[in-house]
């Protein structure tokens, strides 16, 4: 079977919408796009950490002067400014080591506590870390830092009691309503953050997804230009050694023939020229209009002609009443038989070929035959011409069959569908035989 060095392009296929929706980081409030962004192991969160600083100094002096003379809670002292401070700093490092800043801000906090000061925002570089530690996947450790620090918070105030400051506690003033209150925040946390390490991992997979979809994109992009390139030059190419090889036998001989040979030349490069400047067109920013009409079956003549300077004669014909493409199948179609044209120059002896379009009611089926025989030149296996024909049949639901037949010759035949490959439709008929 021959077969060309290159293959035909599939026409462009229509851009997917990438991209993680409505839940992604191109759009939606702060809050999301914060949340949706996966941080470092290596940064600092120093301006959250700083915050909860302020925070919690500032909360907790208003709130020693709020039970001054109203608790037996202790006043702020040094001792008690430092461990207000302990968490905030181990949050600079909740990226890098999640476990040791839920951990150490939950005894920071738990020693505050049990050192009888009083009571203010202490717990919020508690809530901050295990939300951190949550959503970056570190939930047993998160889980078992709020457990320990609501198992010593109950024993401090139900047990530990009697040899911890403040001097004078009863168990009377300490009921199961602050045990439950803690209950109940620390459910309330670890909640939320499991809502969001969901969320953040399926916005990780839809990005993950939207990229794999733009490198998908890419390369199909890339091989659409190179089949493209390939059908153009190849035929061109195709005629310019022909005429070439017609020239410089009738230089000395017959230089008016030789003079029709490079006229010959000069008119298929012009024209290989303009239709590899279309296709590199497709290169330019995004929305840039086409400088020139994609080519199709409307072309057939012009085809014909060019293959008419090559030394092959081309015969067309119709059947059946002419009905559009779909966008793309009529550049697919033109170039299954261009491509059919140029192996027929390079790879047959015979110097006529005949083209035939049948129209039937849902498909169109285009034959390409050549009487042969093969002449062996050029490559005869190793080139993508038929697998390209093929390609570009299938990416609008067709097919494309290749074959010697019994008497000597070749015969390419394709079917395309007149509808998008999404539609039903049942058979045209027999195939043309």
């Amino acid at each position: 079977m021959r077969q060309s060095s290159g293959g035909p392009s599939p026409a462009p296929t229509p851009r997917e919408r990438g991209g993680p929706g409505r839940w992604g980081t191109s759009g939606g409030p702060p809050w999301q796009r914060w949340l949706a962004h996966t941080p470092s192991a290596r940064s600092y969160p120093w301006r959250s950490a700083l915050f909860v600083l302020v925070f919690q100094q500032v909360g907790s002096g208003f709130a020693a002067e709020g039970q001054r003379g109203e608790s037996e809670r202790l006043g702020l002292d040094v001792f008690a400014r430092g461990l207000l401070t302990v968490g905030p700093l181990l949050l600079l490092f909740r990226h890098r080591f999640p476990r040791l800043a839920v951990f150490g801000a939950s005894a920071a906090a738990l020693v505050y506590l049990g050192a009888g000061y009083v009571y203010g925002p202490v717990l919020l570089s508690v809530v901050v870390a295990a939300f951190s530690a949550i959503v970056a996947g570190h939930r047993y450790a998160a889980w078992g830092a709020l457990g320990a620090l609501w198992a010593g918070h109950s024993a401090l105030i139900h047990v530990l009691y009697r040899w911890l400051p403040p001097d004078g506690d009863a168990p009377g003033t300490n009921d199961w309503g602050s045990d439950l209150f803690m209950l109940a925040w620390i459910v309330a946390v670890c909640s939320a953050a499991e809502l969001a390490r969901v969320r953040r991992a399926e916005w990780a997979r839809q990005r993950r997804e939207a990229e794999e979809a733009e490198r998908r994109r890419a390369d199909e992009e890339r091989l659409r230009i190179a089949r493209e390139l390939h059908d153009v030059l190849a035929h061109s190419i195709s005629v310019i050694n022909v005429q070439a090889g017609v020239g410089l036998a009738l230089l000395d001989s017959d230089p008016d023939q030789a003079r029709t040979a490079l006229t010959t030349i000069k008119s298929a490069s012009k024209e290989a020229l303009g239709e590899v400047r279309q296709v590199l067109d497709t290169l330019r920013a995004p929305g840039d209009a086409p400088r020139a009409p994609a080519p199709g079956l409307d072309r057939l003549p012009e085809l014909a002609e060019q293959a008419a300077g090559a030394g092959l004669r081309v015969t067309t014909g119709t059947e059946g009443a002419a009905q559009p493409l779909p966008p793309g199948a009529d550049l697919a179609a033109f170039r299954v038989v261009q491509e059919a044209l140029t192996n027929t120059v390079r790879h047959s002896g015979s110097r006529t070929a005949r083209v035939l379009l049948r129209y039937g009611a849902h498909e169109l089926e285009l034959r390409v035959d050549d009487d042969g025989p093969a002449t062996g030149d050029g490559p005869t296996g190793g080139g993508n011409g038929l697998v390209g024909m093929r390609e570009r049949a299938a990416a609008f639901g067709g097919t494309v069959e290749a074959g010697p037949r019994d008497d000597g010759g070749f015969t390419v035949r394709a079917r395309i569908p007149l509808r998008p490959p999404a539609e039903p439709h049942e058979a045209d008929g027999p195939p043309l035989q």
